[in-house]
């Protein structure tokens, strides 16, 4: 069992930057592939990014390829989501997530409660 908390949410101007922050729990949490989905008004969950338990191999939606960052410090289980250059169409909840495969949006077993993010234009 993993259990996931969310921090680093808020409001930004369009430009601007955040850093989201994902603290996991449990024996075996570094050893999971590890995350982000983000969900917005009326429109389904989808996932950003992922990375893999080694921090070897990484995946990220063409919509924020460039512009955000995933990374994972595991002697800490945290994961981080470092957003620049944010737009207004990337507003939404965003969740941590672990699970098995880090590129299969549906491999993905434990959530955290999301973060709202906000983009300002």
């Amino acid at each position: 069992q993993v259990q996931l908390v969310e921090s680093g949410g808020g409001l930004v101007q369009a430009g601007g930057s955040l850093r989201l922050s994902c603290a996991a729990s449990g024996r075996t949490a570094s050893s999971y592939a590890m995350g982000w989905f983000r969900q917005a008004p009326g429109k389904e969950r989808e996932i950003v990014t992922g990375i893999n338990w080694t921090a070897e191999r990484t995946y990220y939606a063409d919509s924020v390829k460039g512009r955000f960052s995933i990374s994972r410090e595991n002697a800490k289980n945290t994961v981080y989501l470092q957003m620049n250059s944010l737009k207004p169409e990337d507003t939404a909840v965003y969740y941590c997530a672990a699970g098995r495969y880090y590129n299969d949006a549906g491999g993905y077993n434990y959530w955290g409660q999301g973060t709202q993010v906000t983009v300002s234009s």
